[in-house]
């Protein structure tokens, strides 16, 4: 059953000279997502932040707390082997989806310097 479903969108232009700031990087992203970012080229780099940004807030808006609901960065996007995306929750952010019993996929696609999410909350 749907719990609820979350989208987004960011521009990555947006995001770039904020990603030369160790503060927002520390208030958006987790080490995890900071060490992906680092490992890329800066025009990947900015994409990839871009989507994952787009993915926190559309987990936020799926999950019905708005931008207050969780440390962003408790919602680490990260990528499979394979490029899928994922969501590595920590704090606050996995215990509420623990306690909810719910499922959390996540789809991202990138063009043209914009990042769109989609987020869905599936209740076991």
């Amino acid at each position: 059953m749907i719990f609820g479903i979350g989208i987004d969108l960011c521009d990555a232009g947006r995001l770039e000279k904020s990603l030369a700031k160790q503060s927002f990087l520390d208030h958006v992203f987790a080490p995890s997502e900071q060490a992906l970012l680092a490992s890329l080229g800066e025009k990947r780099r900015a994409e990839t932040a871009a989507a994952n940004f787009a993915a926190k807030e559309a987990f936020l808006k799926a999950a019905g707390t708005g931008l207050g609901g969780f440390a962003m960065p408790e919602l680490a996007v990260l990528r499979q082997k394979s490029g899928a995306p994922y969501f590595a929750l920590t704090g606050a952010a996995a215990a509420w989806v623990r306690e909810q019993g719910l499922t959390v996929h996540v789809s991202l696609t990138h063009e043209r310097g914009l990042a769109n999410a989609l987020v869905l909350l599936e209740k076991e």
